[in-house]
């Protein structure tokens, strides 16, 4: 049994022989493969308490300090034009409203999302 040393793993005792190349296959597969993170139990359940918000036309996170973020609901509306209590969500980063690209962002998404819900 020796103490290799490789730059990219690190320190390591390896057998000598043939199960040598057996640990290095083990060691890699297990320093290569990141810890997976999810906001979503076994179930699909969202589990985090905070879900932050999304720039629906940069699709950038809205970051708590963003003072100048706004969210907008859309009613829809039936046939006859009234309000059928259904409503779509836009939140737009200050960014988005410094540059002044709200209005065209905000039509932009609305005519994609007016497709979506046939209205």
């Amino acid at each position: 049994m020796g103490i290799q040393h490789l730059p990219h793993l690190g320190w390591f005792s390896s057998l000598e022989g043939e199960h040598h190349d057996t640990l290095v296959l083990e060691y890699i597969a297990l320093a290569v493969v990141p810890p997976t993170v999810t906001m979503q139990n076994e179930e699909g359940k969202t589990v985090d308490l905070y879900v932050p918000r999304k720039c629906s036309a940069t699709n950038r996170i809205i970051t708590a300090k963003d003072h100048a973020s706004v969210q907008i609901n859309i009613g829809h509306l039936d046939a006859n034009g009234l309000y059928d209590g259904h409503f779509t969500t836009f939140a737009l980063s200050g960014f988005v409203r410094a540059q002044g690209d709200a209005d065209s962002s905000l039509d932009r998404l609305w005519q994609k999302k007016k497709v979506d819900i046939k209205q």
